[in-house]
């Protein structure tokens, strides 16, 4: 979780990320709600709780750095998942309502939060233990990718620059950590920008396109149809990772 973007310029970029979620949602119907979304086994209904659920996890946290009490993010794997279960089939009114509510009291504790509690430790429900810091960055992620899987027009596409360049970034030092990814070059037809997945000299594939393009490849939002790969025009497997 490191080399996040900076909290105070995440912040600003999740209350737009925010607002637009919940212009999006506005006008949701129980039927759509009850529709899949773009996640395998999940309908609308389920990314709109976990949304909430991670809100609420995520005001936890904070008040941990804050105060310096321990608080947990979610008190199990395995209860964040019957939370999201339990709360997928609500009516469309209610999600709406309880992903708007969540968003506001984790904007407030962010507000909240005094300078230093921004380097506190604190402990995420997987185990990891990252500075503060990356809360906010965190939950932008979450909104972002999240509003796409919701499956109502908006798209990689419409992800903001900063978002897409600090999370490719990200994604490429994630991956070439792991030895069940092929080594290859990376170009932001966009930006400019070269990357390398893994070791450098051993790659032998190049895949070409905007970022947002490749992140959403990487993070499996996008099979990579406007993307260039070569020397032959297969994409090379990813792993799982968001």
């Amino acid at each position: 979780m490191n080399n996040w973007m900076p909290a105070d310029q995440a912040l600003g970029e999740l209350r737009s990320a925010t607002d637009r979620l919940l212009e999006n949602i506005a006008g949701l119907t129980d039927k759509a709600a009850a529709a899949p979304s773009l996640l395998p086994d999940w309908t609308r209904g389920h990314v709109l709780t976990h949304l909430a659920r991670n809100a609420e996890g995520g005001t936890r946290l904070l008040g941990w750095a804050r105060t310096g009490v321990p608080s947990y993010e979610y008190v199990s794997l395995d209860a964040r998942a019957a939370a999201i279960d339990a709360g997928a089939g609500r009516p469309a009114a209610v999600l709406v309502e309880d992903v708007r509510r969540t968003a506001a009291a984790f904007a407030d504790a962010a507000a909240d939060m005094p300078a230093e509690a921004w380097q506190r430790l604190v402990r995420y429900t997987a185990g990891q233990e990252p500075r503060a810091e990356v809360i906010v960055p965190s939950r932008l992620a979450e909104v972002l990718i999240h509003h796409v899987d919701l499956d109502l027009g908006f798209e990689p596409a419409d992800w903001p620059l900063a978002f897409v360049q600090d999370s490719l970034s990200r994604m490429v030092a994630g991956l070439s950590a792991r030895d069940d990814v092929v080594a290859m070059h990376l170009a932001g037809l966009d930006t400019g920008r070269t990357f390398a997945v893994g070791a450098a000299d051993a790659a032998s594939v190049s895949v070409r396109g905007p970022e947002h393009a490749l992140l959403a490849w990487l993070l499996g939002r996008s099979q990579g149809a406007s993307l260039h790969p070569e020397p032959d025009a297969t994409l090379p497997a990813i792993p799982g990772i968001y």
